[in-house]
């Protein structure tokens, strides 16, 4: 028996074929071609799981369910879309839909930081814990919460908005209307946002010959790029940035004291330049400083894949 799970994306639809010990099997992906008529985004991802099960001779008997994993608020147990502004999704009954284009029994839908969070516990860096949070450093910064290996999204499905949690009273300005939200400062936005900050005082840094003096193309690799090359402001915005992150980590370590928070997201393939100073830090902000038994930090290790499997684990 196989399951499929699909991340649905504001850009794409990834689509996997997974197997009973969560591999992954077969996969592919199509534009998500966001802003038409949501209908046609399911008949398009519809589609192609017939043509990716029809291509390695599995029949729609073979399948026990079908997962997806969607962006905005989630209302699984009601199988809806509640809202996504990037899918044009308004009480959207995402599983009805489904079904009516492809013809299985089962189709869940989750919250795709949630089936994140869950891939990374099943079968990634969360694996063989009870209690796992999965924090995402993007445009904004995203997280899934799992106790007992079951997702906690509160009891109206809204819970685990870990970066819209306030760090800095009155600070920048967040698009969920509050000031000083986690998300503002150690989100890949927030970290280019920094760099910019950074860069305008001191025109002599080397960040601004990396993006040939043009402040626009400033991206979330600039300053740990420059700063690998010795530039002390490159240095001191990775110092800023990493406080800010830790800041939020020791949050949540002291609210929930998981086994294991691990960072995903692009702004975590800096590794340990990352990761190193990251610890240090938590480590002395945490309440938990001196206990033996402490979370620990890890990197995200399924990637893309985390939000398929973890799709293919939610029914």
């Amino acid at each position: 028996m196989y399951r499929i799970g699909i991340d649905l994306g504001g850009t794409n639809i990834a689509v996997g074929i997974v197997d009973s010990d969560n591999n992954i099997i077969k996969k592919e992906s199509i534009p998500t071609k966001a802003g038409r008529n949501p209908d046609e985004i399911i008949k398009d991802m519809a589609a192609l799981c017939e043509k990716m099960l029809a291509e390695k001779g599995i029949m729609l008997c073979q399948v026990e369910f079908v997962g997806i994993a969607s962006p905005g608020s989630i209302e699984p147990k009601k199988g809806v879309v509640g809202f996504s502004a990037n899918l044009n999704m308004i009480d959207y009954p995402i599983v009805k839909k489904f079904k009516e284009y492809l013809a299985v029994n089962r189709v869940f839908v989750e919250n795709d930081a949630n089936a994140a969070a869950m891939g990374e516990a099943i079968a990634g860096s969360g694996k063989g814990v009870n209690t796992f949070i999965m924090v995402t450093l993007g445009t904004g910064v995203g997280g899934g919460i799992i106790i007992d290996g079951k997702i906690y999204s509160g009891f109206n499905n809204a819970g685990g908005e870990l970066g819209h949690m306030v760090i800095e009273h009155n600070g920048r300005a967040c698009t969920c209307g509050r000031n000083g939200c986690w998300e503002t400062y150690s989100s890949a936005t927030g970290l280019i946002t920094m760099t910019k900050e950074y860069m305008m005082t001191n025109k002599k840094s080397l960040m601004w010959k990396l993006v040939d003096n043009d402040i626009d193309k400033v991206g979330g690799k600039t300053a740990y790029k420059a700063a690998g090359m010795g530039d002390m402001t490159a240095r001191a915005v990775c110092a800023e940035y990493t406080d800010y992150l830790a800041c939020g980590l020791a949050n949540i370590i002291n609210i929930f004291q998981p086994e294991i928070i691990s960072i995903g997201g692009g702004v975590s393939n800096e590794g340990e330049n990352l990761m190193a100073p990251l610890r240090e830090l938590v480590e002395s902000m945490q309440y938990t400083s001196r206990n033996t038994k402490k979370t620990q930090l890890r990197i995200a290790t399924l990637k893309n894949d985390a939000g398929i499997i973890g799709a293919a684990n939610i029914g």
